[in-house]
């Protein structure tokens, strides 16, 4: 699970690699504005922690090595133009997880996002054998909410001030679906 490499429709899903600091840290100060209203912060009195790139990379192989999570870059063109995580991976009863994904504001719109999470979760569907995929959305997050609608996520309700996102505990609208609820697979929705 740990070098995973996907790609279909013009997609391509890959770990990250060390080598890709600089491209990496350009595209997130490029889009750090328009990622602020989406990405988690760390809740007052609770200080963030300096994580090198490599220490980021390295924590994701091993979370993949473990089978806890899949961090993947999103590429198009061999270009890195976002990221789509797999989280909270639980097998026993349950076998689900979390999807999250941010894309670059100057590729947003283009289906490149619904795409790579179709990838991402029809992987985890038949190559991991999970049950249950789970995106939890600001219910302002316009583009996100299209995301899930247009892959057939079902939404299962409200969860209050869910997350620390952009200095503040948000809520976060809840979807999720089943294997049983795509049997032909979440990229044939998209494509």
């Amino acid at each position: 699970m740990a070098n995973v490499t996907l790609a279909a429709a013009g997609v391509r899903l890959r770990p990250l690699r060390l080598s890709d600091r600089v491209e990496w840290q350009r595209l997130r100060e490029a889009n750090a504005e328009w990622l602020r209203r989406w990405e988690a912060t760390n809740p007052p009195g609770v200080p963030a922690p300096a994580v090198s790139f490599g220490q980021y990379v390295r924590e994701n192989r091993r979370l993949a090595r473990t089978g806890q999570a899949l961090t993947f870059a999103v590429e198009v063109a061999e270009r890195i133009v976002g990221q789509v995580s797999v989280s909270s991976i639980t097998l026993g009863a349950l076998r689900g997880a979390s999807i999250g994904y941010w894309v670059s504001q100057h590729v947003a719109g283009r289906g490149i996002t619904p795409r790579a999470v179709a990838i991402a979760g029809d992987y985890c569907f038949t190559q991991l054998g999970l049950h249950r995929l789970e995106i939890n959305i600001r219910p302002e997050n316009a583009a996100s909410l299209r995301v899930v609608a247009k892959l057939g996520f079902r939404e299962e309700g409200l969860r209050r001030r869910f997350l620390h996102i952009d200095g503040d505990w948000r809520d976060h609208r809840s979807f999720a679906l089943t294997a049983e609820e795509a049997p032909g697979g979440l990229l044939a929705r998209v494509t």
